[in-house]
């Protein structure tokens, strides 16, 4: 099981700019997943297919309030500003990172395919 965690993006919309981030991997977007659109949905399908998940693709700005990050001087700024909104891919992949440690289990295959560059590092450096 496939899961894709974006908003308004559908899984073969990554297609195309994906390949310069994972090389010829990228035909898995052109597979099946289940996508979830919010951090709810996210933590509900990953608790209750824990051990069927195979692969993870995430998306940082899951909300309205998270696309204004380019107004701020600084990614601290951007976080302080958006404290309290919805929740972002960032803290899905938290709660992943959490749930998979806390029960002894391997990471499933993990992309990054949100447009928000900051983001996207904060996702990757936290499985560093």
């Amino acid at each position: 099981m496939k899961l894709f965690l974006d908003d308004v993006r559908e899984p073969k919309d990554c297609f195309g700019y994906m390949f310069a981030r994972i090389g010829n991997l990228q035909e898995i977007y052109l597979k099946e997943w289940i996508v979830v659109r919010n951090y709810e949905q996210f933590v509900e399908v990953l608790e209750k297919n824990i051990k069927q998940i195979t692969h993870i693709s995430y998306d940082h700005d899951l909300a309205e309030e998270h696309y204004v990050g380019e107004m701020y001087e600084s990614i601290e700024a951007y976080y302080n500003a958006i404290e309290g909104s919805s929740k972002t891919g960032y803290d899905a992949a938290k709660f992943m990172k959490q749930l998979y440690d806390t029960n002894h289990i391997d990471y499933p295959q993990m992309f990054v395919h949100s447009m928000n560059p900051a983001g996207t590092q904060n996702i990757i450096n936290l499985f560093k």
